[in-house]
């Protein structure tokens, strides 16, 4: 197939599919973080277990969506675009991230009050966690609010990715090529992390894990040029997608290596389920679901903190906590991801936006 799309012009759709899967995916980070209070027999405790791996779709997902919703304007643009795009995505991660981190400085403060200070909030790092610089190699753990060094190391991406749209322009590059281009980052990721003796993605995440992050959110975006161009197409490379992501899970579980596996099955379940999207029948388009990937960055962000702090009110042991009160703790995570979407993030984010919009000039009375 030629390079060229049939239809090159900018994305602004939403596919709900894709917002619905974003909502499972975070609530496998929320299973990851309590499965050793589920009491699960070791299959399924296996399995919760790579709920980390989470995170390499969300960063797969973040190129796609950014490559079509900011490469064109990037590109028309230029330079002078690049002021707009980094304010909306610091709109979009930073005030519920400082939101959060705020709850976090409550429970130290109310630690520290009560002589029960924690490792978990070391004070000296605070002014990292608020710039969101802590996962750019200058901390050695995940103190703090965990599950933000994510959101880190996406800012990273976001400042990288004026760059990559305008250096490359992936509608003029064949599509055997953006795929060999897929393949490589995937493979240099896999080189990186064997190079340091790392097995699984969740390992040296403090080292590794901007890293991780760039490259997989640059393969998001040619797999969004991928399916600009067969959107029109889409039956044969959507079935060819979800059958190369089955086969690399089958290859995953008899031998292939993690760090190149896992992100290679979710490059091709990202792409067939974009091309999937919107298709009569499809159950992610439901309305419960969909609604589960609009708060989930709200779900993700605060489940750790809420984990925490439920456990010092609630929990004896940790690995023995009876199932009412697992169920209660899911219900505050549903409840506080509702809250903090609708009270906080969405509103932070439409005044920050707002914010950085040029005022008008007042009007001149006439003489």
């Amino acid at each position: 197939m030629k390079g060229e799309q049939t239809k090159g012009e900018q994305v602004k759709g939403e596919l709900r599919a894709l917002t619905s899967v974003r909502g499972i995916a975070a609530w496998f980070v929320v299973f990851f973080h309590i499965r050793f209070a589920l009491g699960l027999p070791d299959p399924e405790l296996h399995l919760l277990a790579k709920g980390y791996l989470a995170v390499d779709f969300f960063f797969l997902l973040s190129g796609f969506v950014i490559w079509m919703t900011w490469s064109e304007r990037v590109r028309a643009g230029g330079p002078a675009a690049i002021p707009g795009f980094l304010r909306r995505r610091v709109a979009r991660v930073w005030p519920l991230h400082l939101f959060m981190l705020g709850v976090g400085v409550a429970i130290a403060a109310a630690l520290e009050l009560t002589g029960r200070g924690s490792d978990q909030f070391p004070w000296h790092e605070l002014p990292l966690h608020v710039r969101l610089l802590q996962n750019w190699g200058c901390a050695e753990h995940l103190p703090w609010n965990a599950p933000a060094w994510a959101i880190s190391c996406e800012l990273g991406a976001y400042l990288l990715f004026p760059l990559l749209a305008l250096a490359i322009d992936w509608r003029r590059v064949p599509s055997w090529a953006v795929i060999a281009a897929i393949a490589a980052l995937l493979g240099l990721l896999h080189a990186i992390f064997a190079s340091r003796g790392a097995w699984a993605l969740g390992q040296e995440i403090t080292s590794l894990g901007l890293v991780r992050c760039v490259i997989e959110f640059a393969a998001g975006t040619a797999i969004a040029a991928l399916w600009l161009r067969w959107r029109d197409h889409w039956r044969l490379p959507a079935l060819a997608g979800f059958g190369l992501a089955f086969a690399l899970g089958i290859g995953w579980a008899l031998g292939l290596p993690e760090t190149f596996a896992a992100p290679a099955a979710f490059a091709a379940l990202l792409l067939a389920l974009g091309l999937t999207a919107a298709r009569r029948g499809n159950p992610l388009e439901a309305g419960w679901i969909h609604y589960l990937g609009e708060i989930s960055y709200a779900t993700y962000l605060s489940h750790y903190l809420l984990w925490f702090a439920f456990k010092l009110a609630f929990v004896e042991n940790e690995h023995a906590v009876p199932w009412p009160l697992v169920g209660g703790f899911l219900l505050l995570v549903l409840l506080a991801s509702i809250a903090l979407y609708h009270l906080v993030e969405r509103p932070a984010q439409r005044w920050v936006n707002a914010a950085g919009l040029p005022r008008r000039a007042p009007k001149r009375a006439l003489p």
